[in-house]
């Protein structure tokens, strides 16, 4: 078992550390172009936000220490680490679930309560979420090993598939019965044959997905499950579209001057293609399975 959780972590080893590139950049970047959705999202859900931040940090240590630590203390740093994932996993899905919600704004402040997060729906995104992240670290590991390890992640798959299609089919019927701004744009005329497709989508990458177990395809579940992951996010991101901050909050109102935004357009032109150039390169170099007397540390 032991063996296992050291071939997991040193599958992800050589470029985890490239997640807080992109957690800077994209607080950087709503700080910068969207000063306002920054102040309200940073006071309306500061505890899901700041637990977030407490598990990528307690998770980043954990992940590090298990390596250095003598093998008596390794435990509590492969727990610690389990620790981590789970609290910054759960707390960015409320984040994401109290966003949908709905956040009360007045003039240009949070008019809200601080534990206005703690509901049902958002809780429920939490749970969905980890379950969502568990199935792609599931078909990450499918592709990354291979004998015995690759054989337990397969047979993991399809209830961590079955589990999240549930979650999604309450999500998607919650939604529109409890926000009746998102029923609206959903059904509404042409907005349904717009949506449409993103059901669609999602039915065909499971099928796609549980076929591809099944075969004991290597590459085709981990692209698809990102598939699935993408279309969730882009359901909720087209359900609240133009706001930033729903339900009453556009991207405009909530952007920075043009001079603002055209500096940072500037450095994102530069900046950007060159994270993704040496992600990329990273993924290329580390590339193929995971051998069992191979490590990154």
């Amino acid at each position: 078992m032991a063996g296992e959780r050291d071939m997991m972590v040193n599958t992800v080893a050589p470029v985890w550390d490239g997640n807080e590139t992109w957690l800077v950049l994209g607080g950087a970047g709503l700080y910068g172009a969207f000063p306002l959705a920054y102040a309200v999202i940073a006071d309306a859900l500061s505890i899901p936000l700041t637990a977030m931040l407490i598990g990528l940090i307690f998770r980043g240590v954990a992940f590090e220490f298990r390596f250095k630590a003598v093998e008596h203390h390794r435990a509590f740093w492969d727990k610690s680490f389990i620790a981590g994932s789970l609290l910054a996993t759960f707390s960015q899905g409320v984040a994401v679930g109290a966003m949908l919600d709905g956040i009360p704004v007045s003039g240009r402040s949070f008019a809200g309560s601080t534990l206005d997060w703690l509901a049902p729906f958002p809780l429920f995104c939490g749970v969905g979420l980890v379950v969502a992240y568990a199935l792609l670290g599931c078909t990450w590991l499918i592709m990354k090993t291979e004998h015995e390890l690759h054989r337990k992640m397969s047979a993991l798959a399809t209830p961590l598939l079955i589990a999240l299609l549930v979650i999604i089919g309450v999500i998607s019927i919650w939604t529109p019965f409890t926000h009746e701004n998102i029923s609206h744009r959903w059904f509404s005329m042409p907005n349904l044959f717009w949506f449409l497709p993103v059901p669609v989508l999602v039915v065909l990458s499971a099928w796609g997905l549980r076929r591809a177990i099944k075969r004991e395809a290597h590459y085709s579940p981990f692209l698809l499950t990102l598939a699935l992951i993408f279309l969730g996010f882009s359901g909720l991101g087209i359900s609240i579209w133009p706001n930033i901050i729903p339900p009453s909050v556009s991207i405009w109102q909530a952007a920075s001057p043009p001079q603002s935004q055209a500096f940072m357009l500037v450095g994102s032109l530069l900046i950007i293609p060159m994270i993704l150039g040496y992600t990329f390169w990273s993924y290329y170099v580390f590339r193929g399975k995971i051998k069992a007397d191979e490590g990154y540390h």
